[in-house]
């Protein structure tokens, strides 16, 4: 490998080079926008056929109406394509992430008395209906459909559906039908990009119209999410992978370069650095990369050289922690890994991570299938303001109120001098004298 990898002395950086630093892949979708609008248009007026259309001119895939919905027949062909380590693998990572957002799950009702005889408090309730978009562009994701359908499930969704492009022969990726049944899902569509959030945010005679869609996709999908915002809930935002790698001077380097590859192996639009205080570190990483790039396949090594080596990758040499944190939490990664023999001593420097792993044992990868917490996370920045994907995506509450007989004079009383200042007489006179006629 005789490419150059990036490498930035956090102290020598100019404010607006650090700033630069901060940047992420940014797709400007301005163009799918207008060429989106066509194939939202025809599904909407063609429904069925139009998805049929669609996956032939787009996915290559020759299929009829009555083969948009996965038949029964086809989970179970699929279940016995899928190896039995493959599906074992997809069960534990299930009953992982099913333990995970369990607990999360509030109870049906809270209440507190905020005075002698008032009560307020919250009712939850999960949303009627759910579509998880699971691509398959770049490959099969049987681990996106768990991320995005366990919590809708735990949340209590009516119904909750799954929507991935068929592969040219008309077929859906078998491990991911297996995921689906693992967890309970019996209705998959073969429809992608564009095409399927314009058919769930109207609904065809096949497809039903769901209240929420989430998932990765292409620039197609995104910008008809965009678009169609105000038919369906389109969910958290997630761009390209990221993630920075902290270690201190307390690991190997190597380790934290074969850490450092695992976000930015997914594109050329991923980002990834190391940031360490140590120069050993952070040269022991850059030598160490070579090697690790020896066991990855041609591809892989193709995205993360060009992210590791470019201008949204690479190795960050911070002068002391706090700079380093100072940086981490301006960053606000999707996935911060802290490498070191006593990590908890930095979790308290951590305000913006989508997640964050301790230690040298939890490598993103673990995060990523199997440990349980959700894996689709904000991404660009958002962290500082977005929490991943969790069982509350998939439920709302409504406040609920009661006042005692005790209770009203009080509440009354306060609530009339509201009104009055603010000029609504209707207000005030509910909560005045005149009240006292009616109630029986």
């Amino acid at each position: 490998m005789d490419k150059k990898i990036s490498y930035w002395e956090l102290d020598k950086l100019t404010p607006q080079q650090q700033q630069s630093l901060l940047q992420r892949t940014e797709s400007d979708l301005s163009e799918y926008i207008t060429q989106v609008g066509p194939i939202i248009a025809q599904v909407r007026e063609q429904g069925d056929q139009a998805l049929v259309d669609c996956a032939a001119r787009f996915d290559g895939a020759s299929i009829t109406i009555d083969q948009l919905r996965v038949t029964g027949d086809e989970f179970h062909a699929a279940a016995q394509q899928v190896d039995l380590e493959t599906a074992n693998a997809i069960r534990f990572a299930a009953d992982n992430i099913r333990k995970y957002h369990q607990a999360q799950k509030p109870g049906e009702m809270t209440m507190q008395e905020v005075r002698s005889g008032s009560f307020v408090g919250e009712r939850y309730l999960p949303i009627p209906s759910v579509a998880c978009y699971v691509p398959r562009g770049k490959g099969s994701f049987p681990s996106v459909l768990l991320m995005n359908a366990i919590p809708a499930i735990v949340a209590g969704v009516e119904r909750t559906i799954v929507i991935t492009p068929p592969a040219s022969d008309g077929t859906v990726d078998a491990a991911t039908l297996l995921a689906a049944r693992e967890i309970g899902i019996t209705e998959v569509y073969k429809c992608g990009g564009a095409q399927a959030v314009a058919a769930v945010a109207f609904g065809t005679a096949t497809l039903p119209r769901c209240s929420k869609i989430v998932g990765p996709g292409s620039p197609w999908m995104v910008a008809a999410k965009q678009v169609l915002a105000n038919r369906i809930d389109p969910g958290i935002p997630a761009g390209p992978s990221e993630s920075i790698v902290f270690a201190d001077a307390s690991v190997d380097g190597s380790l934290a370069a074969l850490d450092l590859l695992i976000e930015a192996e997914h594109g050329p639009d991923s980002s990834a650095y190391l940031v360490t205080t140590s120069p050993e570190v952070a040269e022991a990483a850059i030598r160490a990369l070579p090697d690790h790039w020896a066991h990855m396949s041609e591809l892989r090594v193709d995205y993360s050289s060009t992210v590791l080596c470019g201008s949204m990758g690479g190795v960050i040499l911070a002068p002391d922690n706090e700079s380093a944190f100072e940086f981490i939490n301006a960053y606000a990664p999707e996935h911060l890994q802290i490498l070191s023999q006593d990590p908890w001593q930095y979790l308290g420097r951590i305000q913006n991570a989508g997640e964050v792993l301790l230690g040298q044992h939890s490598p993103s990868t673990l995060g990523n299938y199997v440990l349980g917490c959700n894996a689709v996370l904000p991404t660009s920045g958002a962290a500082a303001t977005v929490s991943p994907l969790g069982v509350m995506d998939f439920m709302k509450f409504m406040s609920v109120a009661y006042v005692t007989e005790s209770g009203y004079p009080e509440m009354a009383k306060q609530a009339k001098v509201m009104a009055t200042y603010e000029g609504f007489d209707g207000h005030a006179n509910a909560v005045s004298d005149v009240r006292q006629r009616y109630i029986r």
